[in-house]
């Protein structure tokens, strides 16, 4: 039976995804970034289960390193290698330690901007409307959230709003978040700007509470990339280094700690070798002050590693002091 555009792109995108997630699709994420355009989601987000974290979610910083070929192999597109910012630990990054002091010469901001880490934030919940025909039915119904920059502000203005008394996550005056999907103006690139915040408050349903009850909340932070240690910051160094100067990603050295995005190796090409990288792109100025955040923000599909679950928290959280943290957070 022939096969429809539909069908093939269907497939091609499960493959890609199975691929980025090391051959295992993980239906914990919640893909809204898929659903049709012109339609809506709609979430109910839930406390993080690490009662030290006073939001309900957790931010990531990740620097996409790109490269258009492999030692050894052929691809037939350009590719990234995703690596963890080490300024998520508050610790220096190798990477941003160079690249700060290109934003003082014009000539190298638009190649600053490619390697700046990108942010996403992850939120978990349940899906109270889905408009994706062929998205699977975990076992557990709790979802996790990948949720760009454009989407977040609008969850962290109205989180801003003195008029709000309680959280969003509140188990019985909670609000749903409706994802809206539509397109920027004279392009065909996604808009999510006209999500909103429902209002009016409603408890979780009696079967929501029983898959918390079963399943219990995620811990988020479980969620973040592994900490680099001294062998995969020496990776990092040198596979940006290569990314800079146009070099091969070299897998022998490299794919032992971190593997292109979307592309499958072949693990029997090639055979190990030393790598020496030219030198980088001289810096011409003073590093930037740390407290210049240069960030570029996009919208973040990639799986996050090292899943594990928590106990389910017996209350949710108040929202006084959260509130108000996050209130006071935003005036510093």
């Amino acid at each position: 039976m022939a096969l429809s555009l539909a069908d093939i792109r269907a497939r091609l995108q499960a493959q890609q995804t199975r691929s980025e997630s090391g051959g295992k699709m993980d239906s914990a994420i919640y893909p809204h970034w898929n659903i049709p355009m012109g339609t809506t989601a709609k979430l109910r987000f839930l406390p993080d289960a690490d009662t030290n974290n006073p939001y309900f979610w957790i931010e990531r910083e990740i620097i996409k390193l790109p490269f258009t070929s492999i030692r050894g192999q052929q691809v037939q597109r350009p590719f990234e290698v995703h690596i963890p910012c080490m300024e998520m630990w508050k610790a220096t990054c190798p990477v941003l330690t160079e690249v700060r002091p290109w934003y003082k010469d014009e000539s190298l901001k638009e190649t600053a901007n490619k390697y700046w880490k990108k942010r996403s934030y992850l939120f978990q919940g349940f899906v109270r409307e889905n408009p994706l025909p062929d998205d699977s039915n975990p076992e557990n119904p709790i979802r996790r959230f990948i949720i760009s920059s454009q989407i977040y502000n609008i969850i962290k203005s109205s989180l801003l709003d003195p008029e709000l008394e309680e959280l969003p996550t509140h188990y019985e005056r909670g609000l749903d978040f409706t994802v809206v999907k539509t397109t920027k103006s004279g392009t065909d690139y996604a808009d999510y700007n006209t999500s909103k915040w429902s209002r009016k408050e409603t408890s979780l349903t009696s079967a929501e509470l029983a898959a918390l009850e079963q399943y219990g909340l995620f811990n988020m932070a479980d969620f973040l990339p592994k900490r680099p240690g001294p062998a995969e910051l020496k990776t990092i160094e040198e596979m940006f280094h290569a990314s800079v100067n146009g070099d091969e990603y070299d897998p022998d050295r490299w794919a032992g700690h971190f593997k292109p995005t979307g592309v499958q190796l072949d693990e029997s090409a090639g055979s190990a070798r030393p790598y020496t990288p030219a030198a980088a792109p001289s810096a011409p100025a003073p590093v930037v002050s740390a407290a210049v955040d240069h960030h570029v923000d996009d919208e973040e599909s990639a799986e996050p590693t090292a899943p594990v679950q928590a106990a389910v928290k017996a209350n949710p959280q108040r929202a006084d002091d959260i509130l108000a943290m996050i209130r006071n957070r935003q005036k510093q």
